[in-house]
């Protein structure tokens, strides 16, 4: 279960694609989710990993303190969360689903803020499954940011939209010291 604002926007990209695998950019009508939108991001596809931020809300804006048009959104989660990121959003366009990243944004200061992801794929203009519609959707206070900065996303889990969630996340266990795969 999802918080409601992320459950509002899948509704509405399942609505919006109807009996199609996904819904198409050109058929996104903003105004159907006004009240989200400073939440809300759209992101393209140039290659597998590469995925550029084309329109993004002023509530994703300001939580990095940054015009991130153009940069690759991938770049905004840690370094060892980039290649999860990758394989979920991958997943994602491969199965026209939705995928939801439980996660938590970093300042320099220490101080975080836990938030969904919505990454939900989008069909662009040749009918490929291309690019994102996105939300940052905080679950814990912001205030506790204290206006600083998100300067990197951090993985907690990751879930799909649907009853067939994308695989688990491995985890190494240790017992008496000693690794088990």
């Amino acid at each position: 279960m999802f918080h409601s604002n992320t459950e509002l926007l899948i509704d509405y990209w399942r609505a919006t694609k109807g009996d199609a695998p996904l819904p198409a950019r050109a058929d996104v009508d903003p105004a159907a989710f006004a009240s989200l939108l400073p939440q809300v991001f759209i992101a393209g596809r140039r290659g597998s990993g590469v995925y550029p931020l084309r329109l993004i809300g002023e509530f994703v804006i300001d939580l990095h303190a940054r015009g991130l048009r153009g940069e690759d959104l991938s770049q905004l989660w840690a370094r060892g969360h980039r290649i999860e990121l990758q394989l979920a959003l991958e997943q994602a366009l491969g199965r026209c689903e939705p995928v939801v990243i439980s996660s938590e944004g970093a300042t320099d200061a220490g101080a975080s803020l836990r938030l969904e992801v919505l990454f939900a794929p989008l069909a662009g203009p040749g009918g490929d499954a291309d690019r994102f519609l996105g939300l940052y959707q905080p679950t814990s206070a912001v205030a506790h940011l204290r206006g600083r900065p998100v300067r990197e996303l951090l993985i907690r889990a990751v879930g799909g939209a649907d009853a067939r969630s994308l695989p688990p996340r491995l985890r190494l266990a240790a017992v008496d010291g000693r690794r088990l795969a």
